[in-house]
């Protein structure tokens, strides 16, 4: 992990990571490789969001003997910013199978650049879980923000941001609407371009996800 000057952010820079990073920043990258690539990186970085969760050490018996071993303190809920942050829901899921998953949709206004909101859906007692909010990209941070403001309306204390990339306007933004709450990249961009794409970036995440223009 590399800690920056961003008091909550924390870039993970593992080589496999940045690997597949590379390949997935490629303009040749198929939709089909897009997606691998994309739940095998958000395999690899849960390693590093889940280091420091609490557990609780719970009795276990095995073919031999009882023993002491360890559980998650808390249930952990998942929730992808619609449409691009599904597309690391699979790979996170790989590791961590128990978890739930809530939805929040967004789409931004092409106009204002601002965030609006045309979905949500989450578990009932999602205050009472440790909530990973998840899109692949941390561009103006307006949608981040206002899903992060939704989630702690419902009593939520406990949430971490994971993206894959991001740019320092995005990590301000956060950093001043929700300075308690960390967030994980495998890569700090840039700059934003006029019309607020990350640069270099990977392009829109969504599109290449799902083949759509």
């Amino acid at each position: 992990m590399t800690k920056t000057d961003f008091p909550n952010l924390t870039i993970i820079k593992h080589p496999l990571i940045q690997t597949k990073l590379t390949m997935l920043r490629d303009v040749n990258t198929d939709n089909y490789l897009f997606r691998s690539l994309l739940n095998e990186i958000a395999s690899l970085m849960v390693y590093e969001i889940f280091r420091d969760f609490d557990t609780d050490e719970i009795e276990v018996t095995t073919p031999l003997e009882k023993t002491v071993g360890y559980r998650l303190a808390k249930e952990i809920t998942l929730v992808p910013i619609l449409r691009a942050g599904l597309g690391m829901i699979g790979g996170i899921q790989n590791l961590i199978p128990r978890s739930r998953v809530g939805h929040i949709g967004l789409y931004r206004d092409k106009n204002s650049l601002e965030a609006v909101e045309y979905y949500t859906k989450l578990p009932p007692n999602i205050a009472d879980t440790k909530v990973i909010l998840i899109d692949p990209m941390l561009a103006t941070g307006g949608s981040t923000s206002k899903a992060l403001t939704f989630i702690k309306s419902k009593g939520v204390t406990d949430i971490r941001f994971v993206c894959l990339v991001a740019v320092p306007e995005g990590i301000k933004r956060i950093t001043a609407d929700h300075p308690e709450v960390p967030i994980f990249t495998a890569a700090l961009d840039r700059k934003l371009n006029d019309h607020a794409y990350i640069l270099p970036g990977l392009g829109d995440a969504g599109d290449r996800i799902y083949g759509t223009e």
